[in-house]
């Protein structure tokens, strides 16, 4: 069985985040990449089904630009077999992102793919499901629990609140969650042979942006605290500010 996993290039979450001089797109410069945290629970599954199975091949898919290869680098260290990159060195949507990956994944003939519940640049959660979408496959989202039995798929997924148990069947796209596995860290061993490891580069379709980036901003900082008395006094004044200005009374 031929598994995909599909990879993001993502700015570390430890990296103080600066907008560019554009206002639309990050700053890039001093910024560590890593790959995306819930892509490693991605790879994991993927290549633990690889080794239930006895057999198989495990391929690491990202979009992006020269620069991609790097998180292709750790998943081929972590133990995935090959890897491809899409090449587009414009920012792309969603649905963008989708459209290239379902065309990869389309031509690989997989009919299992693996990718992290979100990636932690932009969040938006809807890759994985836009991506099964086009493929007309099925999809079960932030999964924490997995078995596959031939085409039989029995899921656990998070949900608000608690936990629900799933059915499905091949082809299928599972996107993972933290709890899922216990990614592993890459050996001196593996990230020896990762070097060896072929990472295909493809030319992704022209693509045009459903939608625009109009701008970028950081939050607002907090206020800080205020001290309105140290005894028994101040309670009438924090009753007032708490109804007046903070209005959560």
């Amino acid at each position: 069985m031929k598994i995909v996993v599909c990879v993001s290039h993502v700015p570390d979450t430890a990296t103080r985040i600066k907008v560019g001089s554009d206002g639309k797109t990050i700053d890039s410069a001093g910024v560590t990449y890593i790959i995306n945290p819930y892509d490693e629970y991605a790879v994991e599954e993927a290549l633990k089904t690889k080794e239930r199975l006895g057999s198989g091949e495990v391929v690491v898919v990202t979009l992006g630009s020269e620069n991609s290869k790097e998180t292709l680098r750790k998943a081929l260290a972590m133990g995935a077999d090959s890897g491809v990159l899409i090449r587009d060195d414009n920012q792309r949507d969603s649905l963008g992102i989708a459209k290239a990956l379902a065309e990869e994944i389309k031509a690989s003939g997989s009919q299992l793919v693996f990718m992290g519940k979100q990636s932690v640049d932009y969040d938006n959660s809807i890759v994985g499901q836009l991506t099964a979408e086009l493929l007309d496959y099925n999809c079960v989202t932030v999964c924490v629990k997995l078995d596959i039995n031939g085409d039989k798929i029995i899921a656990e997924r998070e949900i608000e609140g608690g936990r629900e148990i799933v059915e499905t069947s091949l082809p299928a796209v599972i996107t993972c969650q933290k709890g899922l596995n216990e990614p592993r860290y890459a050996s001196l061993k593996g990230i020896m042979a990762a070097k060896k490891k072929t990472i295909e580069e493809k030319s992704a379709a022209v693509y045009t942006p459903k939608t625009e980036v109009v701008g970028m901003h950081l939050p607002a900082g907090k206020q800080p605290g205020r001290i309105v008395g140290s005894d028994v006094s101040a309670v009438p004044e924090l009753v007032r500010l708490l109804k007046e200005e903070a209005k959560v009374i």
